[in-house]
């Protein structure tokens, strides 16, 4: 653990050039005495590391002084690809492995790496999560991940709007997708996916399973989430829709926006017709509703009816 340290220490010094005890004591989560001995080690090993007292002074290393030793640990290796996305490594239990992942490949690139990794860190920023959202705090996500990686057997209790089921899945892999996170995984004689935050009570087994040898996550998600909204938006749908209406709709979706641009030519009102693939269903009118009176659904007279009926309990209940 010590030994660690003192590398982090070697390295942060090199990527930051100047640190005072209490900036490495916050770091490492220890005293600044034990920084103090540490420093002191350092130095008895031979590295020409010295400090400086009072204001602006602190700890760093001899001009053009690099170290070599960058190896990266097993759980640093595994956090290698989750570099640049702090948030969601973190949520993954990641966070300080991907900190001192990134260290170590910053302080192998010329010239320490401190100054682009600054320069990049001011000027870029991830933010996965959509407007006026927030992020989902998961606490089980650690070790679904643990699971995930070790390749072993998950049972667990999920919760869908069929109600709470048991179920003992094969993880195969996780998605962040708009701030939320899904689990792929095996059961029941097929591939399905699992919102993260309707799981209860995970249970990471000591069996392993045999991965399979066709499945890669990327390629799969994309497939499922074609077919999943092939079968969800199965209904054509004829509507009109004025200007501020076009923008509404172009706004709310990607259908709405291939709706929109393929759409006919303005009426003498300034209204334009277009065709769109919609969820016939209560949600559906619920998210058309949405647009206010600048849509207009033509046909199918199903789904016209359902938008009817709620507008008809909206303005009753608003009476």
């Amino acid at each position: 653990m010590r030994a660690s340290r003192l590398l982090s220490i070697l390295i942060l010094l090199q990527l930051r050039q100047r640190l005072t005890a209490a900036d490495l004591a916050t770091e490492f989560e220890v005293s600044e005495r034990t920084i103090y001995r540490d420093i002191d080690a350092l130095s008895a090993a031979g590295v020409p590391v010295y400090g400086d007292r009072g204001p602006g002074g602190g700890f760093q290393l001899l001009d053009g002084y690099r170290t070599r030793l960058t190896g990266l640990s097993a759980g640093e290796a595994e956090a290698a690809a989750m570099i640049g996305l702090p948030g969601p490594a973190a949520e993954l239990g990641l966070g300080a492995a991907t900190s001192a992942a990134r260290n170590k490949l910053l302080a192998a690139l010329p010239g320490g790496g401190g100054a682009l990794a600054d320069r990049m860190a001011a000027r870029f920023h991830l933010d996965p999560v959509n407007w006026y959202g927030s992020r989902e705090t998961l606490l089980s996500l650690p070790k679904i991940a643990r699971a995930v990686f070790d390749q072993r057997l998950l049972a667990m209790r999920y919760e869908s709007w069929q109600g709470m089921r048991d179920w003992t899945v094969e993880p195969l892999g996780l998605v962040l997708k708009a701030g939320s996170w899904y689990l792929a995984a095996r059961g029941a004689g097929k591939i399905r996916v699992f919102r993260i935050s309707n799981i209860h009570a995970p249970d990471v087994r000591d069996a392993m399973f045999k991965w399979p040898k066709e499945f890669h996550l990327p390629t799969w998600w994309q497939a499922e989430q074609a077919r999943f909204e092939a079968e969800l938006f199965a209904t054509e749908a004829t509507v009109r829709a004025s200007a501020e209406g076009c923008k509404r709709l172009a706004q709310q979706s990607p259908r709405g926006a291939a709706a929109v641009a393929a759409a006919d030519a303005p009426d003498a009102d300034g209204w334009r017709a277009m065709t769109m693939m919609v969820e016939d269903s209560d949600h559906g009118a619920r998210a058309m509703i949405a647009l206010g009176d600048e849509v207009e659904v033509v046909a199918p007279d199903g789904f016209r009816g359902r938008i009817g009926a709620l507008a008809r309990a909206i303005a009753a209940r608003h009476a």
